[in-house]
Formats: structure tokens, sequence, C-alpha cells
């Protein structure tokens, strides 16, 4: 039998990584296990997509990202990039002012100068890379952007509201955006040619080398066109010195710097989905994993009702900031037909050296120690599990979700008080390393 593996990772698993792209090769090697659909799937995507794909869309919508100024919206107004549905294209559709599309497209300047915006990221932190993704835009896409970055310590006193289909920046939109001096903010990236939006090169990735706080971008067009989607893969980062250590808050939501480092399984839908704000909207807003081909034919349960299988999937997440957990939410909402039997939920504390270690070994780490033995779950519900259920009683920075046999979480809410004694580890820098 003919099982596919990831040469260079050592594994069918995905993490972060800071170094340069490292496109595995698929190679076959014999041995006496089966194909999983989830490893082809996996060992396909390895071969195309960068590591910061992993990160949290600091600049989406759903988490307040905002476009608050562009120069011109006239066939699609800017707001459309940081959209979370992927973009869409209707051959019939059409407005007064031309061809709709699902994304930002300017006029064809006829003036001197190049097309820009300016955008508000939903969480401001490290941004690690960007998608700039032309979908549809064959004939019409920028043929190059620029990517700048600022830091504000107050939100600008001006933003764009209601469909600006068929406008442009006016006098005094203008003057107000030039007291930001976004023209000299730093280069995240620099002058860089797009590929138009074909489906097997719309996605134009760029890696980012920036070690300083981001709250506002501006993208360049040069000179104009259209993109229809910017995702903005990075870290939040919170001021923890505001946060009282009495205070309990969710220390692994995405607003408070957590971030998933790996995963055995993302079929339907991602496990970075579970940290994000409220409930989710729909099971595409969750974690959710093919169906395990190594399910018994006939299923056993323990005296619990806890099914008795073999197999299982796990998401390991890093908390925003190291924290003793007070309580935990497992929320399976939307998930009715395919929530998992049962959770447990690991824990253990490590610097950033160590966590580079277990991203390697695949997180099979020793340090792992149990915060939430296994527990029977429910469709479309919320499970809280208090001071009855957990075990442990002193600081974590990292978490393993583990599900059987498969299935979907919507949501995973980790309260707990942010530790002081533990603030240098919170502040050090992080080595993003590959699985």
């Amino acid at each position: 039998m003919l099982n596919f593996v990831l040469q260079g990772s050592g594994c069918a698993s995905r993490s972060a990584d800071s170094g340069c792209f490292k496109f595995c090769v698929l190679v076959l090697v014999e041995n006496q296990g089966k194909v999983s659909m989830a490893e082809k799937r996996m060992a396909r995507k390895a071969r195309a997509e960068p590591d910061f794909l992993q990160f949290n869309d600091l600049g989406c919508e759903t988490i307040g990202g905002k476009v608050i100024f562009a120069t011109d919206e006239w066939f699609a107004p800017a707001r459309n990039l940081l959209k979370r549905e992927p973009p869409q294209f209707i051959a019939s559709a059409f407005t007064e002012f031309g061809k709709w599309m699902d994304g930002w497209e300017t006029r064809r300047k006829r003036t001197p100068g190049h097309d820009w915006c300016i955008i508000q990221l939903g969480v401001p932190g490290l941004i690690h890379g960007f998608d700039v993704d032309t979908s549809f835009f064959t004939g019409n896409h920028s043929p190059y952007i620029s990517i700048q970055a600022g830091c504000l310590d107050q939100e600008p006193p001006f933003t764009l509201e209601g469909d600006r289909t068929g406008m442009a920046a006016s006098d005094s939109q203008m003057a107000a955006v030039a007291k930001l001096g976004s023209e000299v903010w730093p280069e995240l990236v620099s002058v860089s040619q797009l590929q138009p939006g074909y489906s097997d090169c719309c996605h134009n990735y760029f890696k980012v080398s920036f070690s300083g706080r981001v709250t506002h971008l501006r993208l360049n067009m040069y000179p104009d066109g259209g993109i229809a989607r910017l995702r903005v893969y990075g870290v939040g980062q919170r001021d923890w010195s505001s946060v009282s250590t009495n205070q309990d808050v969710d220390l692994v939501a995405l607003t408070n710097g957590g971030v998933c480092l790996g995963y055995s399984d993302a079929h339907f839908g991602h496990p970075r989905n579970m940290i994000g704000l409220g409930r989710a909207a729909n099971m595409a807003d969750g974690w959710e994993t093919a169906r395990r081909l190594d399910r018994p034919k006939k299923l056993q349960a323990d005296q619990r009702g806890i099914l008795q299988v073999p197999g299982w999937e796990w998401a390991v997440f890093r908390l925003g900031h190291p924290g003793l957990i007070s309580s935990v939410e497992v929320d399976t909402n939307h998930f009715k037909g395919n929530f998992p039997d049962s959770c447990k939920i690991e824990a253990c504390t490590l610097t950033p050296e160590e966590e580079a270690q277990c991203i390697s070994s695949r997180w099979d780490s020793g340090k792992w120690r149990v915060l939430v033995p296994p527990q029977k779950l429910r469709p479309h519900h919320i499970h809280h599990y208090g001071k009855a259920e957990l075990k442990l009683s002193h600081p974590i920075t990292h978490v393993r979700l583990i599900i059987t046999p498969d299935g979907g979480i919507s949501r995973l809410r980790l309260w707990g008080r942010p530790t002081p004694f533990a603030a240098t580890l919170a502040n050090k820098k992080w080595t993003m390393s590959k699985l």
C-alpha cells in the first residue's frame, strides 16, 4: 500500500513558520498504512501555500476591520477587500457604473498619481504575511501593489460609510487623510507585480519580516485596477499592562493574542476559527475535520457513553498571555449531525525555544498534562467546565484540544487570569517554526 507523506516537514500537519517558504515535496513511501483523504489534501496544499496562512486574519470585517479612506471606488467599493467570504463572480450583474465586481475596483485612471486606500485593522498586532487575492479580475486587475504600515495611538477622526460605488475621495477627505502622513509609513511589501484573477494564480502571497505593532495599512495600487480580497495574516497584540491580574479574560481569543500553531486536520474549517469573536455564524465559522477512515465498523461505548475508537484529531494553541485557567467553554454551535463524540484538553508551559522543538516533533511532547479530562459532547450546545472538571492549578502557555473521533467545534474559550510572574514570556519574541 502506498502512503503520502511530506518530506522535509516529517508529518502531514501544518504549523507556523518564521523562516523562508519551504515548499514540501510530495513523495510516495511504501508502508502498511492507508492513504487518508486529509493527508493527500494537505500534501497538495503544502506545495503551494506559505505557512503564515495559519495565522489569524487581522483585517477581516467580522472582527472590526474597515476601510477608512479610498481615493476612488468607481466600479466596486474598497470595503469588499475585507469580506470574510471568498469572492464570487456573477456574469449578469451590472450597476449604473459598470460591471459589478466582488472586490475593490477603481476607474481607469486618466489623471496623475495612483490609487490607494487606508485600512484599519480589526485587531492590532504583528503581521507575518498577506494574501492579495485578484479572483475574477482577469482583464482589470491592478498590475502592481505595495503595502505600508502605521501604528497610530488614536483612531483617525474619519471613516467611510454607506455604498460608495461610483464615488471618489473629495478634496476635504484628501486633506484629512494627508494629516496621517501615510506616504512615509514603513514599507511591508515593496512594489510588487500581481497575477491576474484566474483560479490557478489569483492568490498573490507576500511574506513579511516586520517586528513592529501595526494598527493601520496603506494599500497602494499602481496605477489603478481591481483587487478582490486582502487577507492580513498575523497575531494580535494586547497591552497586558492595563489588564488586572484579578480579572478573568479569554486568554486564547484572537483579540488577546491567541494563535493556532498546529493541527491534525482542517478539511472543512480551520481550527483558528474557534478563537474568533462571538458565537459562530455557521459551520464554516468553526473547526471541522474530515471523517476518520479508521473508524470501527461497529461502534462501542464505555460506561460513560464515550465511544471507544482508535483515532482522534487535535489542534494546538498558544495563549495570548500565560495564565491560570479557571473555566473552559467548548461550543458545538451549528454542529448537529457532525459534532465530536467527546473532547479532552491538555496544557503545558513552554518557553519559545521549547515551543519550536514541540512544533518540529508534531507536538508529541511529554510536557502535556490533562486540563479537562474526556468529556461527552452534545450537538449545538455550549459546554461549560469549571473547578470540578479542571485538573491543573498552575499557569500554562499552550493548550491542545483533542476531539474523538472527528467532527466540528465552533468555539473554544479559556477563561483565566494572566500571571504576573510570566510577563517576560508574554513579551518575549516567539519563534515561528514549521511542523
